[in-house]
C-alpha cells in the first residue's frame, strides 16, 4: 500500500514510518522539519520510503501528493495545549484547516487514519468511564481543533479515527513535555517533583503500540471504517500521584510532594474505557512498567 504519512518526522511518525516500511508498505513523508530533526536517518536506505521538505498549507503540494496514495496518516499537527495556546491562529491552520481540505482532496477509494486525542473528553465524571459515545467536551483550543477535525473526517471520508491516551516512550525525535516522559525524567534527573492537583487522572498508551494499531486498522479497515476508537492501557487510569508512585518503584529516592499552591493549567481529569478497539481484536503490547524502564534508560544518554 502507498501510504502518505504528514508530520512523519515527528514524536509519532519517527516510530511509525519504520514500522510501516517494515511491514511492507511504500511511504511517502511530507514534513516541514521545522525543529532540523535528523529522526528519520535509519530508514533514508530503505527503497520504499520518499522524503518531501514541505508544508501541509502548500495546497497545490498537498493535493499533488495525496492523489499519489491509497492511504493518508495525517500526523502533522501543533500539539498540546500550551503549544496551541502560544500561537492559536497556527494550530487552527494546521489541525483543522488541513483536514478540511484533506477531506476535500482524498477519492472515495482513499482511505484516512487519524490520530486524534481522548483530550477531547475534557473533564469526566467521578468513576465513570469515557466511550466513544460519551459527549465531547474539549477544555482547550488544540481539543477543540481535533474534535472538529473528527467530526469532518468521520462525516466526509473513508476514515478510522483513534482518540489515543497519552503517549509515552522512546521516539527517535524524542519529546520530554508528555506527561510521563517528564515525570520519568524529573524522576531520573532531579530525584524529586511536586505535583499539584495530583487526584487529576489520565489514561496512557506506549508510543509502539501506536504504531501497532494503525497497522491494525490497516488490516481490518473494512470493519472499522466510520468509527472513532479509544486507544490506551486499560489497567493505566492513573492519577498524577499514583503514576509517581509507579515511577518511585524503579527509582527508590523519588521524592513526591503535593502541594495546593498553585493550579495546573492543563484541567484534563477523566478515566478512559479502550473496550471497544479491544473487541476488535487489537491489545497494547507495552506496559507502562515496561515503558518506565526503557525511559530510564534513555535518559542515561540524554540528560
Amino acid at each position: 500500500m502507498k501510504i502518505l504519512i504528514t508530520g512523519g518526522a515527528g514524536y509519532i511518525g519517527s516510530v511509525l514510518v519504520p514500522a510501516m516500511l517494515q511491514n511492507g508498505h511504500a511511504v511517502t513523508v511530507l514534513d516541514n522539519f521545522m525543529y532540523h530533526q535528523d529522526s528519520l536517518l535509519g530508514v533514508c536506505y530503505h527503497p520504499h520510503l520518499i522524503v518531501i521538505d514541505g508544508d501541509v498549507r502548500n495546497k497545490a503540494m498537498f493535493k499533488k501528493e495525496i492523489s499519489k496514495h491509497d492511504l493518508i496518516i495525517p500526523l502533522a499537527a501543533i500539539v498540546g495545549a500550551p503549544a496551541c495556546n502560544r500561537d492559536p491562529e497556527l494550530a487552527t491552520q494546521i489541525n483543522l484547516e488541513q483536514i478540511l481540505n484533506l477531506a476535500k482532496l482524498v477519492g472515495r477509494n482513499q482511505r484516512v487514519l487519524f490520530p486524534m486525542t481522548n483530550s477531547g473528553y475534557g473533564v469526566g465524571q467521578n468513576g465513570i468511564y469515557c466511550d466513544e459515545t460519551t459527549p465531547l467536551n474539549p477544555i482547550s483550543h488544540y481539543g477543540r481543533t481535533k474534535v472538529g477535525a473528527e467530526k469532518i473526517l468521520l462525516e466526509q471520508c473513508s476514515a478510522v479515527t483513534f482518540r489515543l491516551s497519552t503517549v509515552f516512550g522512546a521516539s527517535p525525535r524524542m519529546r520530554l513535555d508528555l506527561l510521563i516522559n517528564d515525570f520519568v525524567y524529573r524522576a531520573y534527573k532531579d530525584r524529586f517533583i511536586v505535583l499539584f492537583e495530583s487526584q487529576f487522572k489520565r489514561n496512557f498508551i506506549h508510543i509502539r503500540d501506536i504504531s501497532r494499531v494503525f497497522l491494525h486498522a490497516i488490516d481490518h479497515f473494512d470493519s472499522m471504517i466510520g468509527e472513532a476508537y479509544n486507544v490506551g492501557l486499560s489497567q493505566s487510569n492513573l492519577s498524577k500521584l499514583e503514576l509517581c508512585e509507579k515511577i518511585k518503584l524503579q527509582v527508590p529516592d523519588f521524592h513526591i510532594f503535593k502541594s495546593d499552591l498553585a493550579e495546573d493549567p492543563d484541567k484534563r481529569d477523566y478515566i478512559v474505557s479502550n473496550e471497544k478497539i479491544e473487541a476488535t481484536g487489537w491489545r497494547p503490547s507495552f506496559s507502562l512498567d515496561e515503558g518506565i524502564r526503557e525511559l530510564i534508560k534513555v535518559y542515561r544518554f540524554l540528560s
